[in-house]
């Protein structure tokens, strides 16, 4: 297969995203590379990452592109969980404590940060809007979250996680309250759970 078809079926592929990593493991030199996107009218959308010009962006799939260490959590969690009422309006990451988080702040992600040691609890993948697969807390650490960080994150966000949660035919009691002991939320996840369950 030639360099251009090699190219043109990975953008394909990603939606009409376009990265140098991926590109320079098929193989294909950066000067071809560059070339391509050049000729084929590709917008930069951060280093390394450009954007055909049918493309829609992906914010959240170009984030962690950018930070492949950011998980998406609370908020952002909850939306592509299907457990939010609303989009939100910033993007949430988790990363783990002492990772340089100035950047991120400064483009308006807001950022948490946990002990290494909890950092890959419940890791899974989701699907973005645009189709994209990224990096994100299962349900239960995400319910744990924003217990958790219950004064940063609003009241009825936190409702409506909870009440969408115990509606869901794979939800998992014992793996939260698991989590639950891990994160001590244990004890306001039950009065929840007696409310609603």
């Amino acid at each position: 297969m030639k360099k251009r078809e090699l190219l043109e079926r990975l953008s394909q592929e990603n939606h009409g995203i376009l990265k140098t990593s991926d590109a320079v493991s098929l193989g294909i030199s950066k000067p071809y590379f560059l070339e391509f996107i050049k000729r084929n009218e590709y917008e930069k959308a951060a280093h390394g990452i450009y954007l055909a010009p049918d493309a829609w962006e992906d914010g959240m799939y170009i984030l962690q592109s950018r930070c492949p260490q950011a998980v998406f959590s609370h908020e952002a969690a909850l939306y592509l969980l299907d457990l939010a009422e609303r989009e939100p309006l910033k993007y949430t990451v988790t990363l783990k404590a002492g990772y340089k988080t100035t950047n991120l702040s400064n483009q308006g992600v807001k950022v948490y940060t946990v002990k290494k040691e909890r950092y890959p609890i419940g890791i899974t993948e989701a699907k973005t809007p645009m189709g994209h697969t990224v990096r994100i807390y299962n349900a239960e650490r995400t319910i744990c979250d924003i217990l958790q960080s219950r004064s940063q994150v609003e009241i009825q966000d936190r409702q409506a996680a909870l009440k969408g949660y115990v509606r869901r035919k794979d939800r998992n009691i014992p793996l939260l309250m698991e989590y639950a002991k891990e994160f001590k939320v244990d004890k306001i996840l039950r009065t929840y759970l007696e409310v609603l369950l």
